[in-house]
Formats: structure tokens, sequence, C-alpha cells
């Protein structure tokens, strides 16, 4: 049965308390899910635990299927929209927050081997902006990737904007982080993927490329791009622009190249 909060303070509701600044000093070993798309994925997940649920009184009619596929365990609190709000910090206008616990990050060996025969993987180097983790992760589930991997630099894809900017999409695909982005390669390699490097630079254009039975996307950050010493020891593409025009944003980018390279044939 939902649990009515009234009172912001109410101590049973702690981790909801003032989301955005828990968002930049953390939440240990949880995770916050929000909105009714999100959640949906998340109960299909198996390897994030809930904890619990925070509903505004005038979504629980519409969530009764999800309700019913909890644990017995989990609670689920409501709060109207105005204690909601305080408890929050800031209008939340979906309405539907649910704490989860992280899976814990396996190897990268360990991840790779587990793939498919058949696999496309995406690799991210140096990518700090929620916006731009949470793009890609919602392209990498639409178009079928086995798994994303991460450099030490690239922000957490289980951030609260990054999951709900990919559409539960980082719910979706297995991710780790390796030590390095040299680290990252030489796994990918090992694991017999033909390794392409996203630049302008590119000597090869990604209209003519076609993909392996293993292939390994990589994508670094806009302006830095990828490393030097990256590009050289990989294949390099680029998506040819009108004019002197040769940048697109990183998410778009992901996008474009996921969509060709998840063709067959």
């Amino acid at each position: 049965m939902p649990i009515a909060i009234s009172d912001p303070d109410d101590p049973r509701i702690e981790p909801y308390r003032a989301v955005r600044e828990r968002d930049l000093v953390g939440r240990q070993h949880r995770f916050v899910a929000e909105g009714e798309v999100v959640l949906r994925l998340l109960l299909k997940q198996s390897r994030f635990r809930i904890e619990s649920l925070l509903l505004a009184e005038s979504r629980l009619e519409t969530l009764g299927e999800e309700l019913n596929r909890l644990a017995p365990e989990v609670p689920v609190y409501t709060a109207n929209r105005t204690v909601m709000d305080a408890i929050v910090g800031f209008p939340i206008h979906r309405g539907i927050l649910a704490i989860a616990h992280r899976a814990p990050l396996l190897p990268v060996e360990e991840l790779l081997s587990r793939l498919a025969e058949k696999a496309l993987v995406v690799g991210l180097i140096g990518l700090a902006n929620h916006d731009n983790v949470g793009g890609i992760f919602r392209n990498a589930a639409a178009f079928g990737a086995g798994a994303v991997l991460l450099d030490r630099e690239t922000c957490d894809p289980l951030y609260r904007k990054a999951v709900r900017v990919s559409v539960g999409g980082a719910l979706v695909v297995p991710f780790t982080r390796a030590a390095s982005a040299e680290a990252m390669v030489n796994a990918l390699q090992a694991a017999s993927f033909d390794v392409m490097a996203l630049s302008p630079s590119g000597k090869e254009t990604l209209s003519h490329v076609k993909p392996s039975r293993r292939t390994a996307l990589l994508l670094g950050a806009e302006g830095p791009g990828l490393p030097p010493e990256l590009l050289a020891r990989t294949r390099t593409v680029s998506i040819p622009m009108s004019g002197d025009f040769d940048s697109l944003n990183v998410a778009t980018t992901s996008g474009i190249a996921l969509h060709h390279l998840s063709r067959d044939g």
C-alpha cells in the first residue's frame, strides 16, 4: 500500500531530499531514476535493485501495473505536489522518482567476453557533459550496441540528468570503466574488435566503411577530440560536412555513426 507523506522533513524520504544538491555530492552506491518511461525500463533490469519510490498522488492510478511488479518490501511513498516539490527542492513536473542501487562494474575484459560474436561497442573518452553522455546512451540503446566503455574522465551515466536524457538507455546498455583510453583500446583489440576512432581528420569516410563482425566506435569530447596517440593506433573515420564546417555535437555524431555501423551488409 502507498505510504502518504505530508511532512517534507519525514525521515523516511531522506534520500529524495534536495535532489540537485545530492546530485553534486553523490549518493554512494545509489542513483535516482526520474519519469515514467525511465521507471518502466528500470523495472525490467534485473541488475538494479529498487530501494523505494516517491510519487505524486496524481501518478498512482497511471502506474498501477508498474507498481504491481515491485517486490513487496519496496516502499512506495506518495505526496501532493506541494510537499513533493518541498522534498525535492524544485518543481518535479514528472512526479515520479525512484532510488535504486548501482550494479558493480565488471572488468572491461569480462564485459567484452560476455558479448556475442557479432557485437557493436561504444567507447567514450573524456566526455564531461551529462547531456552528451545521456544522448549517446540513448543512441547506443536504439542501435543495438552491446556495451559502452568509459574512461576515468567521462562523467557518470547514472547521474540523474544523464539517465533522464538517455530516456533510460543508460539503464539498458551495459557499461563499465577502463583505467585509461589506452587500456580501453588494448582490451578491445585483444577481444578482436575493429577499433574505429571518429575524428574530423579521419582518413576514411564513414559512408565507405563496412562494419566488421566486432566493431568498436570511439568518441572524444567536443573541442579536444580524441588524443593523437590513440588516433595513431586505430582506424580513423570522418563524417564529411558542407563547406568548411567540421563540427557536430558528439551525441548527434554517435547517432549517425551507430546507425551506419549497425546495418547488416
